[in-house]
């Protein structure tokens, strides 16, 4: 009797980043793409930065101290890190190594730097999406009006915008943020048409055996 329920192929996880300077988007973005795909989870980075207020320790960050965080990276334990505005971020390596192999998506929310770190150490499982701003304008009243910020530090982050971009062409996909519910369906459309590619599905060597032999 033949079956309705199409059969699961095998396949690896990717590593998706999504980068763009602070305040264009990429956060909303994928807290969206999470909330929709339950095969996509956020990779957890550990940072020195104080938690912010709502956050919370083993969801939001892994919040720890400098020396904590230097001796993560001595141990070889993360896959990734870099200093941003006077903080630490970094990748724990195992859970993201473990999610992959389980055939689970890994969403990093990370920077340029943090960005070619992982293309060399893991470009194999790696889907790279930039977020750009409409406008500079817009994207300082987007700073302005989450109100996380100090004026000194959405003056900062200004300052840095424009060097973050200048990385735009190190990712495989840009996007314009003009609109939130079409960039989200544009990062959708992407994760779909990366998971068919035929290095990833890993089951497909054995699914076109069967095939051949009539099964």
């Amino acid at each position: 009797m033949s079956s309705n329920v199409p059969p699961k192929i095998p396949r690896r996880g990717m590593m998706l980043v999504l980068s763009s300077p602070s305040g264009a988007g990429k956060t909303t973005i994928a807290r969206r793409l999470i909330d929709s795909d339950p095969l996509i989870r956020l990779s957890v980075s550990v940072t020195t930065r104080p938690r912010r207020p709502g956050e919370a320790h083993g969801v939001d960050y892994y919040f720890t101290e400098p020396p904590d965080f230097n001796a993560m990276v001595q141990r070889g334990e993360l896959l990734e890190h870099a200093r941003v505005f006077d903080n630490w971020y970094g990748t724990p390596a195992k859970p993201v190594m473990d999610s992959l192999a389980r055939g689970q998506d890994v969403l990093f929310d990370i920077d340029w730097q943090g960005t070619q770190q992982l293309e060399r150490t893991a470009r194999d499982d790696l889907v790279r999406i930039f977020i750009l701003p409409p406008s500079m304008r817009d994207l300082e009243l987007r700073l302005k009006q989450r109100a996380q910020d100090s004026a000194e530090v959405v003056a900062k982050r200004m300052a840095r915008a424009a060097d973050e971009m200048s990385h735009w062409a190190e990712y495989d996909y840009v996007i314009v943020n003009f609109d939130l519910e079409e960039a989200l369906d544009y990062v959708q459309s992407i994760v779909k048409a990366e998971r068919l590619k035929r290095s990833r599905q890993t089951g497909l060597t054995d699914y076109v055996s069967a095939l051949r032999q009539g099964q």
